[in-house]
């Protein structure tokens, strides 16, 4: 992609940067609204995107924002959001700012955060229509001649890591880029690779899961969504990431508290995924049923 920015593209888009230094996070961060807080009240005081779904958007009717509020509750606490774009800058302008504490989605173990265990695990997926051939691999010798499309990272259009995997075999002549962020003054900006998939505008996207099972729900012409391989492509470019929460490095208490709540909560927070349409994937990457 998810990372970076907490949006889990920026987030995973940063953390692959640091691999492939042309993987580039996106443009600068536009502050939209911060939250006061509340004196003598607990708060859990969360990280977001007023306009990302099916991750969060100002409505709250993200995924991520129904977990930020059952992790509320099972605190006792008032959930309270900064809205700030995901966009370079992110964590630095909000988390790290002090604006708020906590940032939903981001990868497992990325370096600039502290991070909880892990709530759910995807991959980038092969996203084509029902009644077209079904492609599984990068290695599929039918991609040379399909119209591709791909998620492009920020402003400069730079290469995400399935744009990686198909330039190390050659596969560039049919690429169609879609920004991941998109016009951001419409809503779901990035859901545009979705629709081009199903008006037959492109034959195939590699698209990061969530994304794709929830903007696939929504299409009239049914999707079908395949988990990508190889899951990691050549020694270090990884398709498949844990997805966690993030805290400051400082704050162990919070941590703490959120995964007790993540833990109790684990069956509530399963259902939400699947009712949002997150392809999953367990421990040895096979599809979650």
């Amino acid at each position: 992609m998810c990372f970076v920015c907490p949006d889990v593209f920026g987030l995973i888009h940063n953390a692959a940067r640091k691999l492939f230094p042309q993987v580039a996070p996106g443009i600068a961060a536009l502050a939209l609204l911060v939250s006061p807080a509340t004196a003598g009240v607990r708060e859990l005081r969360v990280c977001a995107d007023p306009n990302n779904l099916p991750f969060s958007n100002a409505a709250g009717q993200g995924f991520e924002n129904k977990i930020a509020q059952i992790i509320a509750d099972d605190l006792g606490a008032k959930l309270t959001y900064t809205w700030w774009a995901q966009r370079r800058g992110f964590v630095r302008n909000t988390l790290k700012a002090g604006l708020c504490d906590l940032v939903p989605g981001t990868p497992a173990n990325l370096e600039m955060l502290r991070t909880t265990t892990p709530y759910y695990r995807s991959s980038y997926v092969f996203l084509t229509r029902q009644d077209s051939p079904d492609v599984t691999s990068f290695n599929d010798p039918r991609l040379r001649d399909l119209r591709i499309g791909v998620q492009l990272i920020g402003d400069d259009g730079a290469n995400s890591p399935p744009v990686q995997a198909l330039g190390r075999r050659g596969i560039v002549g049919h690429l169609v880029g879609y920004p991941v962020y998109g016009d951001y003054s419409a809503p779901n900006p990035p859901a545009r690779i979705v629709d081009a998939v199903a008006s037959g505008e492109i034959d195939v996207a590699v698209v990061w899961g969530p994304l794709a099972g929830y903007f696939a729900q929504k299409q009239r012409v049914p999707l079908r969504i395949t988990p990508v391989t190889p899951r990691i492509d050549g020694p270090q470019l990884p398709m498949i990431y844990d997805i966690s929460m993030g805290v400051r490095r400082e704050d162990d208490p919070l941590r703490g508290d959120v995964n007790g709540a993540l833990a109790r909560h684990k069956a509530d927070i399963d259902a939400l995924l699947v009712q949002y349409g997150v392809p999953r994937l367990d421990a040895s990457g096979s599809p979650v049923r």
